[in-house]
């Protein structure tokens, strides 16, 4: 897909277990070089992540009705080839596994079908004085069906 073309999207769960988020890179994004700052794929990532809560349905708010927030325990980039400005991204979400009050994510940041970035997050469940916490059932429920539909 050249740099000028339509990324795909999704408003939910593709049949393969993945979501994608597109991302446009901006100045803001650069570092002298117009190359992307290595911490803004963090910042990419996180976003994909919302999306996809949202997609699946709310995913934030039934974390807030109970007061509990999810915080990144561990995370591992591994950093192939940079993206640049103007360069039309995906982030491609998929979990590969959704314990009681733990989700890991697998991200990978692409260019047309080019693989740049590489990450892998350990999210835990805290209650609002930042112990961990069961994820609520509803959650936890579309998250393991989200997980499931990969192949």
């Amino acid at each position: 897909m050249p740099r000028t073309a339509k990324p795909r999207t999704a408003k939910t769960a593709a049949p393969d277990g993945v979501h994608v988020f597109p991302v446009r890179v901006y100045y803001e994004d650069t570092d002298a070089a117009g190359v992307v700052y290595y911490a803004n794929y963090l910042r990419f990532a996180e976003r994909a992540r919302t999306e996809m809560l949202r997609d699946l349905g709310g995913g934030r708010e039934l974390l807030a009705a109970d007061g509990l927030a999810f915080a990144v325990r561990r995370c591992s980039v591994e950093f192939m080839k940079p993206a640049r400005l103007d360069d039309l991204l995906e982030v491609e979400t998929r979990l590969t596994d959704v314990g009681g009050a733990s989700v890991v994510a697998e991200q990978r940041v692409k260019r047309q079908a080019a693989e740049l970035v590489r990450m892998e997050m350990t999210l835990a469940c805290l209650s609002p004085a930042g112990k961990p916490a069961r994820l609520p059932p509803a959650l936890r429920t579309r998250l393991k069906d989200f997980q499931a539909t990969e192949h």
